[in-house]
């Protein structure tokens, strides 16, 4: 405590000294009524400032508890009283000092330890056979003693990883034009989670910039060896290619999968066809059609469309209609009687693979020892929070109107309410955020956690009178 209050008094503060003032002063912190309420007081941005009140004020402390405990509370004598303070929490400060293998003893613990050093970041790491902070007592035994047995089973995925497929943004960018990938991710994986394998408890979160991440929070899941982990990434594997090879997606055998069959017509075919090509203009310059071509093994079918729409560049096709005309001389071309081959027939659909399929970071979802930032966490970048999603309802999901940090404590500051309630997050847009975490994901996820712990006391009673 002592080395990071030193090292916090030695870096620059982000607020000015008028900014601090304003906020302590204008922030309906102890109940006041304020002055002006019709006046905006908070300045845009991100600070340890802003980040002390909403740890303070609205972060979820008890659900973060009550999930990652999984009945494991001590309210119960068959649970396990050591469990929550096996996990492993990893803290990143200001200016990026990382502090990892933390762990609480009870949620007391965690949210005085959240609220004291209010950190820029909270990852959430595996549930370990020791306490991950006293690890080091465990080293010298030689016996592996210190080693990850329980991981939410997870999936990240990043908008970057698509920026050879859309033209509006790039990088950490993100858009409505481009957003729709991340839409269709979870429309993908979503099903397949619930209908392949059947897990029920699964926690779609906003990463707070760009990309989205999965929590899969079954019992079965969170028990899944490194092998199992990876079993189950490989079988949403398709996009493998790397930066060297034009073809990164290849469908082989007669059919297609069930899974990828399913995707295909229910979800990516749809989309490629009545969003994508319009929003990213995959048709309309001769650089974002020829990347399509180099996706046909045959290369002289890949140069008569080339010459083609070449040739065609001033005539009456409109703007509006060049994509759609394009792509659907090309499925002509490669389905017509004439393509006997296989490979050629399949390329259609390789195509729209290509430009849609979810690109998971296969090593995120392998291993159990891997960190992923906890939901509702405060993106640094952007100020917007880790907010949940809905993936009955991820069509009407829109990041851009996801709220920031200083909105919310504006929102707190505008509040005419001239006493605090107890749970200040419903005066706030982060309000149905929290409920909606509660009643879809956190309520059923810990009725299933009571009953597996009826069960189990069901049948050691069972043994014992077998005994």
């Amino acid at each position: 405590l002592f080395v990071f209050l030193f090292c916090s008094s030695l870096y620059p503060r982000i607020m000015t000294k008028e900014e601090t003032s304003a906020v302590r002063d204008d922030m309906q912190i102890d109940g006041r009524e304020l002055e002006h309420p019709q006046v905006s007081t908070i300045p845009r941005g991100f600070s340890a400032d802003y980040l002390k009140l909403y740890y303070g004020k609205l972060f979820p402390h008890a659900d973060i508890y009550r999930w990652l405990s999984y009945g494991n509370d001590g309210k119960h004598p068959a649970c396990d009283h050591s469990y929550f303070g096996r996990r492993e929490f990893s803290f990143t400060l200001e200016n990026d000092i990382y502090v990892r293998f933390q762990s609480f003893n009870n949620a007391v613990d965690m949210e005085n330890s959240i609220r004291e050093k209010c950190p820029y970041k909270i990852d959430i790491g595996p549930v370990y056979s020791v306490d991950p902070a006293k690890r080091h007592a465990y080293a010298q035994s030689g016996n592996n003693v210190f080693a990850p047995v329980e991981r939410e089973l997870i999936f990240d995925i990043d908008m970057s990883d698509y920026d050879d497929v859309r033209y509006c943004c790039s990088g950490a960018d993100v858009c409505l034009n481009c957003w729709p990938l991340m839409t269709i991710s979870v429309k993908v994986l979503d099903t397949a989670l619930r209908d392949d394998f059947g897990f029920n408890h699964i926690l779609w979160v906003y990463s707070g910039r760009r990309g989205v991440h999965c929590w899969v929070c079954d019992g079965r899941a969170r028990r899944l060896s490194n092998e199992q982990r990876a079993a189950i990434a490989d079988y949403f594997r398709v996009y493998k290619g790397g930066e060297n090879n034009a073809k990164k997606v290849n469908l082989t055998g007669p059919v297609l999968h069930p899974f990828l069959a399913r995707s295909y017509t229910d979800v990516l075919k749809g989309f490629f066809e009545g969003k994508l090509l319009a929003s990213q203009n995959l048709f309309a310059s001769i650089e974002r059609f020829q990347k399509i071509l180099e996706i046909i093994p045959d290369e002289s079918i890949a140069s008569e469309l080339l010459d083609k729409w070449q040739g065609n560049r001033r005539s009456s096709i409109s703007k509006e209609d060049v994509n759609v005309v394009r792509w659907e001389q090309l499925k002509h071309v490669l389905q017509s009687g004439k393509q006997k081959a296989q490979g050629l027939r399949r390329c259609v659909e390789e195509i729209i693979f290509t430009y849609t399929y979810p690109r998971l970071d296969m090593e995120v979802s392998k291993h159990m020892n891997h960190l992923l930032k906890a939901p509702f966490c405060v993106h640094p970048k952007t100020g917007r929070v880790c907010v949940p999603i809905d993936p009955n309802n991820c069509d009407n999901f829109d990041p851009t109107t996801v709220p920031t940090l200083s909105q919310l404590l504006e929102e707190l500051n505008m509040s005419s309410m001239r006493t605090e309630s107890e749970d200040e997050w419903e005066r706030t847009s982060l309000g149905k955020s929290i409920k909606f975490f509660r009643s879809s994901f956190l309520s059923p996820l810990l009725k299933s956690c009571k009953v597996i712990v009826y069960n189990s006391k069901v049948k050691q009673s069972k043994n014992a009178l077998n005994w």
